[in-house]
């Protein structure tokens, strides 16, 4: 097992993830900091996103954290990014390798809207570098995507994927969700075999949840019927459904790799990756999360507002976070366990020391003859297909197991669970 190279003393590369908020419409099941702003906002937006560019070795400097010059991934998510004019887009690209190295075969991924990616923005793209697109189909169902505020049929989002591929992206993504208000089996079958079936080489299934950073999330908690929550479907329905999709996608050559990821060889997302193991990135915009290390090697997390107004007037990123190990070590669990591989308990052992993860022994015993958790390769714990629908109670209690008695784990109670911050998952909405 190969030591990180931040453990070795070398810099690790980073990620960027550029947040851009500005949508056409406001989907009912989007719980992110965007929405339907004017397109004159867009100009000082960027000229915001260049200013943190600009300003953030300094920044990170003065607070002791170590921001890498070397850049492997970027991600402009939002929102709909796609959105930005063509020479705005080619400003931000350009404008961050003036600020940092970025490598030759770097992946850049840009989130699209299906209809909202017009051909010079395409084309620009292209020029700067973008060899990634993710669109966020959610369904290819016309009446259950309309029905959330999308305007695309399903031929119509097709017929996108395959015209960002012929015109010579490398890499295309699709999302869907399962448990859409009026979604039923049949219309859910059509849309993932769709999915199955399109030239791309990644894809990622979400499941609805409910919370009430979303009109939709907010309106079944609460009661009403604006947004159809009297009519989604429940959730042991859904969770058949994931299974099914989980299962046609694997069938189709698109191997699950993540609780919510499939991707074809060599089709991964890189960018989302580095969420899951834990290294560093760094957010600019509206609401974008950041993890850099310290001098020290510790973990520290800080974002940025979500109100677009601050963020114009000059408002950046909040003083961060400096985690705990004990805080680090529940992170390894929780983001690790996303990842089908699983976790590496020699690499917990050697980050954390033997006694920490010693402490888990009773619980990880527990899981897998609960048949949650399982050994994919010897020394490693992976969450069985199982697992994975019911991943919030595994996270639970693993982050419950080493408190001592009368102190509970800092997440007890909460329903912290699979889903991270923004731009962690990379939804397309």
């Amino acid at each position: 097992m190969v030591a990180p190279a931040w453990r070795q003393g070398q810099p690790e590369p980073l990620g960027l993830y550029i947040s851009v908020p500005f949508c056409r419409a406001k989907c009912s099941f989007c719980n992110f900091a965007s929405g339907v702003y004017p397109r004159s906002a867009m100009p000082g937006y960027v000229a915001g996103l260049l200013r943190q560019l600009r300003a953030a070795r300094a920044w990170a400097e003065a607070r002791g954290l170590v921001l890498p010059d070397r850049v492997d991934t970027v991600y402009l998510g939002g929102g709909t990014p796609s959105l930005l004019p063509p020479g705005l887009l080619r400003t931000l690209l350009l404008a961050i390798r003036g600020e940092f190295t970025l490598d030759s075969d770097a992946e850049i991924t840009l989130e699209a809207a299906p209809l909202q990616l017009e051909p010079a923005t395409l084309e620009a793209a292209l020029q700067a570098g973008v060899n990634r697109i993710s669109f966020g189909v959610q369904s290819f169902v016309e009446a259950e995507a309309r029905a959330t505020a999308r305007t695309h049929s399903g031929a119509e989002a097709l017929a996108e994927i395959e015209r960002v591929r012929a015109a010579g992206v490398a890499h295309v993504s699709a999302d869907l969700i399962a448990g859409l208000p009026g979604q039923t089996g049949a219309s859910w079958a059509a849309s993932f075999a769709r999915l199955a079936e399109a030239p791309l080489d990644h894809a990622s299934i979400y499941m609805f949840e409910l919370d009430d950073d979303s009109r939709l999330g907010a309106e079944a908690l609460r009661g009403g019927a604006r947004f159809g929550a009297q009519l989604l479907p429940h959730d042991d329905a859904v969770a058949d459904w994931y299974e099914q999709a989980c299962a046609a996608l694997g069938a189709a050559g698109l191997g699950q790799y993540e609780i919510s990821n499939f991707a074809r060889s060599g089709g991964r997302s890189r960018h989302n990756e580095r969420y899951w193991l834990r290294a560093p990135y760094l957010g600019l915009g509206v609401d974008a999360h950041s993890m850099l290390r310290s001098v020290e090697g510790r973990c520290a997390r800080f974002a940025v507002g979500d109100a677009l107004g601050a963020f114009l007037e000059g408002a950046s990123w909040e003083e961060p976070h400096r985690l705990t190990a004990a805080e680090e070590l529940e992170e390894a669990w929780f983001l690790g366990l996303r990842r089908n591989a699983g976790v590496s308990l020699a690499a917990l052992c050697e980050e954390f020391g033997p006694p920490a993860i010693a402490a888990y022994a009773s619980a990880l015993e527990e899981l897998t003859g609960s048949g949650l958790l399982h050994s994919k390769e010897p020394g490693t714990v992976a969450l069985t297909a199982r697992g994975r629908l019911l991943s919030n109670d595994v996270f639970a209690a693993l982050l419950l197991a080493p408190a001592p008695p009368g102190r509970p784990s800092q997440f007890a109670g909460s329903d912290r669970g699979p889903i991270v911050d923004n731009g962690i998952d990379g939804h397309s909405y």
